[in-house]
């Protein structure tokens, strides 16, 4: 099974090429605004893709997904994954948009108790964890140094244990690491000038 995964596109999915594969997943920020119009050019490119199975987290410029109404308005075909789970193929994938902040953003909760709760609702069996946010000190250092990765994410990964973590948030991190026997992928697709500088990434299964 080959997944292609990304994140942090803002509007500019158009602009880049996407390769085949079974699961197309995309890890938050399809949208720059979180508009109605905005989500649904995205929402018609992503479900007009070819792979079998797309699965979608928000981000917290996607404030669309926010408003319970708006969910029932998602094309079949896409799964919209918001502290929620599916299994493809045996693969059990879970999914939660929160980040770690107290501005105005989508999905923003505070670091500590509020936000612990999405991550303890992470089941212990998960193989593929897809969150907007990365965990603390893993790809998640912005251009100035500072690391903006969540502290509470980073506490419950070695009790989960997932094979892969993909995420995105922090343009700056675009990479991969492997910790501890979990494979990590910031898929972040544009630069923090908001530029397209990196491409889809391919897994293989």
């Amino acid at each position: 099974m080959r997944l292609i995964c990304l994140a942090d596109t803002h509007n500019l999915h158009h602009e880049i090429p996407i390769p085949d594969g079974d699961v197309l997943i995309h890890a938050g920020d399809c949208t720059d605004g979180g508009t109605r119009n905005e989500t649904e050019n995205f929402l018609e490119w992503f479900s007009s893709q070819p792979h079998k199975h797309k699965v979608l987290v928000p981000g917290n410029h996607d404030f669309y997904f926010e408003k319970a109404d708006n969910l029932s308005k998602i094309p079949d075909g896409i799964h919209l994954l918001i502290d929620s789970g599916l299994e493809i193929e045996n693969l059990k994938i879970w999914g939660s948009p929160v980040t770690p902040g107290i501005h105005n953003w989508a999905f923003n909760r505070e670091r500590g108790n509020q936000i612990r709760k999405h991550w303890e609702q992470i089941p212990v069996d998960t193989d593929i964890l897809i969150t907007h946010t990365p965990p603390f000190e893993i790809l998640d250092e912005i251009g100035s140094g500072i690391k903006l990765g969540c502290e509470e994410l980073k506490r419950i990964l070695p009790i989960v244990q997932p094979k892969y973590h993909l995420f995105g948030h922090i343009h700056n991190a675009s990479g991969s690491i492997i910790r501890s026997g979990i494979s990590y992928f910031n898929l972040s697709m544009l630069d923090e000038r908001m530029r397209i500088m990196y491409s889809p990434r391919s897994i293989e299964l």
